[in-house]
């Protein structure tokens, strides 16, 4: 195993372009009340014409022009001519008695990992072609298929190495609830987005909490779905970069539910992918559950190995106080499996996979010199591997998931926090030191969020709560293998306990939103 070079363990600050714009619009934005409507809520008053397609684009292309400046969460902005007369087309739609699904007429702006016809995939590189795509994957196809209409894409880390999003092609997204301050990544276009109202759900991917760090960072809700639940591709390999997964945010959980049933189910490009009718998952509709009884097991700081930033242990363990009210039964546990041995796991699986991806890009001088100093150490302990490296990590990772599944004869659910730090600040690249512990690598600050990946688990990251500065952390909640719906059912009665999506707006927002 290559050990970590120097550059990805000592940062520098961010270039002046990746600074973050005038985070104070010259005047709070109106909360329209179009634009307050969660998901569902929106996707009721337009099948019934409640309101129509094209004042649903006209108000959220108004608050996008207002909110969007201050945390440069949305890019590849679309024109509005363009869009409102795809709003128009889909009120003709409608008056014809014709209603595409769900996201009839409703906005939405796709993570720039994604393709979506029509817009360029930068994925944060300027080693990326600026050209259209000409096809949609195979979850914006079915996004596409329910009626939204894309609107731009969301911003990201390069490459999506990082939890925090900043490239130098659209520079850095702010935080919505501190536009100085990290937006967490890579979907951290998608969080800021979605906490400020700009788009009713968002899309994302996760591979080290690319889903559940920006959420957490947003206050809103992020999950990443079982290993195989939302198909992948088309994709040049199918079968081993299943690290990652795509999945959905939304402001509540009802809203994540009916995004990931559009997201999920088999497609024969997939091979790996869940064997079910994606438009009959029933995620959304059966959410209720008695949770009375329910066993949690408390997994905190993995006893002492993960640093933690002063605070976040506290909300984290405070939450469980509401989890207890909601009758669940809540004890501390751990794994029997080596922290340190998941680290090296995670190590070695993830330098193999980005050597996978990157490594061509590498292979040219005049392009490596493009790629940012973590993509090089990546690729370069990649290149350091030996064939036993990658299966005994293989064999960990096996040893990592039945280790898990012993705690689930315990415990029907694993909480464990989103984060190990707050929002920082936006002109870091990344966290050098944690509580005082140094930090070895550029994505070491984030190793709470590996264990679901490596499992191949599902968890969602819930809010529970803001620090003194006003920042937000969220919980994770883990479920057995393929147990989405109970995750869902779980975190949707922690969010009826709790609400802290609808009680705690951002400050750009706070004080103009409709009840």
């Amino acid at each position: 195993m290559a050990s970590a070079p120097a550059h990805p363990a000592q940062p520098i600050q961010a270039a002046d372009s990746r600074a973050a714009a005038d985070t104070t619009p010259p005047h709070a934005p109106l909360l329209n009340d179009i634009v307050a409507l969660d998901a569902l809520a929106l996707s009721d008053a337009i099948r019934a014409r409640r309101v129509s397609c094209r004042e649903v684009m006209q108000a959220y292309l108004a608050h996008i022009a207002q909110v969007n400046p201050a945390v440069n969460a949305i890019v590849s902005l679309r024109d509005a001519d363009a869009l409102l007369a795809q709003a128009d087309e889909r009120d003709r739609q409608l008056a014809d008695g014709q209603w595409l699904g769900w996201m009839h007429g409703m906005p939405h702006a796709v993570k720039d990992f994604a393709a979506c016809a029509g817009f360029p995939t930068r994925k944060g590189s300027p080693l990326t072609s600026a050209a259209p795509e000409t096809q949609d994957s195979i979850s914006v196809a079915r996004i596409r298929a329910a009626g939204a209409i894309f609107i731009g894409k969301t911003n990201v880390s390069e490459f999506g190495l990082g939890s925090h999003s900043y490239n130098p092609v659209f520079g850095t997204t702010g935080n919505a609830y501190d536009p100085t301050r990290s937006a967490g990544g890579s979907s951290g276009g998608a969080a800021s987005a979605l906490a400020l109202r700009m788009v009713p759900v968002a899309d994302g991917s996760d591979m080290m909490g690319s889903l559940r760090n920006p959420a957490a960072f947003g206050n809103v809700y992020g999950m990443r779905p079982s290993q195989g639940r939302v198909p992948y591709g088309p994709a040049p390999e199918l079968f081993v970069q299943q690290l990652s997964t795509e999945g959905p945010m939304g402001r509540t959980v009802a809203d994540v539910a009916q995004l990931l049933a559009t997201q999920a189910g088999y497609d024969a490009r997939s091979p790996l992918s869940l064997v079910q009718d994606h438009g009959a998952v029933p995620f959304a509709s059966a959410l209720r559950r008695d949770v009375k009884g329910l066993k949690l097991g408390w997994l905190g700081d993995y006893g002492g190995h993960l640093p933690m930033e002063d605070g976040v242990m506290a909300l984290c363990e405070a939450s469980l106080r509401d989890f207890t009210a909601m009758g669940c039964e809540v004890q501390a546990c751990a794994p029997d499996f080596a922290p340190a041995r998941l680290w090296q796991t995670w190590l070695t699986l993830r330098h193999w996979l980005v050597n996978g991806s990157l490594g061509e890009l590498y292979a040219d001088p005049a392009r490596r010199d493009k790629l940012k100093p973590e993509a090089q150490w990546e690729v370069e302990g990649g290149n350091a591997l030996r064939a036993a490296d990658v299966y005994r990590a293989s064999v960990d990772r096996s040893e990592w998931y039945r280790s898990l599944a012993r705690l689930f004869e315990r415990y029907d659910f694993l909480l464990l926090p989103s984060a190990q730090v707050f929002p920082f600040d936006a002109q870091m690249h990344w966290p050098t030191s944690v509580a005082g512990t140094p930090m070895d690598t550029y994505h070491r600050w984030m190793e709470v969020v590996i264990g679901p990946t490596l499992a191949g688990l599902p968890a969602i990251s819930v809010p529970v709560g803001f620090d003194a500065r006003g920042l937000p952390m969220g919980l994770q909640i883990i479920g057995p293998a393929q147990a989405d719906l109970a995750v869902l059912q779980l975190a949707h009665a922690h969010e009826q306990q709790t609400q802290w999506v609808r009680r705690h707006l951002p400050p750009m927002l706070a004080g103009t939103a409709r009840a």
